[in-house]
């Protein structure tokens, strides 16, 4: 499968073709609260856990077939139920725009915090302890899923 590439500019590219009114592929999430949840993982991977975030929810012995799937090709499943993403939300912001400039901001935040910081880790509930490393493939998988869910991407 191809992924997204990590790049701000392309990822923004991306995230101009998206209205407050663009209806999903699947899932219940709109448009400006499938940024704000890009934004959270964000802020979480770069220091600053949510809520759920800071334990494994896994079984230990699971995490090594997790781990598997994070190195594969595979997408991330559609219409996986999250506990730390609800699906009952206030938005944040008062404009889908506003999810985006905030979004940059984490992305920003989340570059230079493993600039400063680069052999950090972080808790995922579902890989473990991740470095950058890991965390970028993360959010590769991460953002690839959301942005075809909305028709962003292929």
């Amino acid at each position: 499968m191809q992924f997204i590439t990590l790049d701000l500019e392309q990822m923004l590219q991306a995230l101009n073709k998206l209205e407050a009114t663009t209806q999903p592929k699947w899932g219940t999430m709109n448009a400006q609260r499938m940024v704000e949840h890009l934004t959270e993982m964000l802020i979480a991977s770069a220091g600053n856990p949510i809520e759920g975030f800071n334990q494994l929810l896994i079984p230990e012995d699971k995490l090594p077939k997790m781990l598997a799937f994070l190195d594969s090709e595979d997408p991330m499943p559609r219409e996986f139920k999250a506990p730390f993403a609800p699906e009952v939300y206030e938005l944040k912001n008062e404009e889908l725009e506003l999810a985006i400039d905030e979004l940059v901001e984490a992305w920003l935040n989340y570059e230079e915090y493993y600039e400063t910081h680069p052999t950090a880790t972080q808790m995922h509930p579902y890989y473990g302890m991740c470095d950058k490393t890991k965390w970028d493939r993360i959010h590769q998988k991460h953002f690839t899923h959301h942005f075809q869910q909305f028709g962003l991407v292929d």
